[in-house]
């Protein structure tokens, strides 16, 4: 298992069984990420692909400190200009990067049993809802500057969620409307939109936005 592919030199064989193995491991990394969430197809691309890109540059500046140097000069030129991933995502980029990075070297065994550990573990996590009681979102109100907001939603908000605090109160538009930032969590997900629905019948209608896994929802 610890034994690389390449000790003895790197061969037409052992390239294309890396190339294969990055390949298959790729796919199943991009399904295993997809379990019980929706993910766009660009990423479940990247996903599919990431490992394979990994392992080829790997293989590239192995031993080759001249090589390694080039690479990471060529990487710094690149400039990320998309929002942060939540949690799920950057997961599955760094295992990805692993996995490629063990497939690399010649550990192909290694990035099996490394792979199918975490998607044990992921999918056994995301099954048993493990830490989503505790999920604490951002729940983001706007109401007109006329209307007293002190206590305006409490019954709405202690019907829906286990736990919620004012965070902030700021006004907006110029002092138009007030806007209210709350820390809740939710007693069911699924009715988040329930909530907002109540919301906005008492808040004139104007924008009311529930954070969601790192990321904002408005309705």
């Amino acid at each position: 298992m610890f034994n690389s592919i390449f000790s003895g030199g790197a061969t037409a064989a052992g390239i294309l069984l890396m190339l294969v193995s990055a390949a298959t491991l790729g796919i199943l990394n991009s399904l295993v990420f997809s379990f019980r969430t929706v993910q766009s197809r660009s990423f479940a691309v990247m996903l599919t692909l990431l490992p394979m890109v990994s392992a080829v540059i790997i293989f590239t500046v192995n031993d080759n400190l001249g090589v390694g140097v080039a690479v990471a000069g060529a990487f710094t030129l690149v400039r990320f200009r998309s929002v942060a991933g939540n949690g799920r995502e950057m997961l599955a980029i760094f295992a990805s990067m692993a996995i490629g990075m063990l497939l690399g070297m010649g550990y192909i065994a290694f990035a099996a049993i490394v792979f199918f550990a975490i998607a044990a573990m992921f999918i056994g996590i995301t099954a048993t809802g493990f830490g989503e009681k505790r999920e604490v979102r951002t729940l983001t109100v706007r109401v007109p500057e006329d209307l007293d907001y002190d206590g305006l939603f409490d019954d709405i908000l202690d019907r829906y969620t286990s736990i919620r605090q004012l965070e902030k109160v700021r006004t907006a538009n110029m002092g138009t409307v007030y806007e209210l930032t709350y820390s809740v969590a939710m007693k069911d997900i699924g009715r988040s939109k329930q909530m907002i629905d109540e919301i906005r019948v008492r808040n004139g209608n104007l924008n009311v936005s529930i954070s969601s896994y790192g990321e904002h929802e408005s309705i």
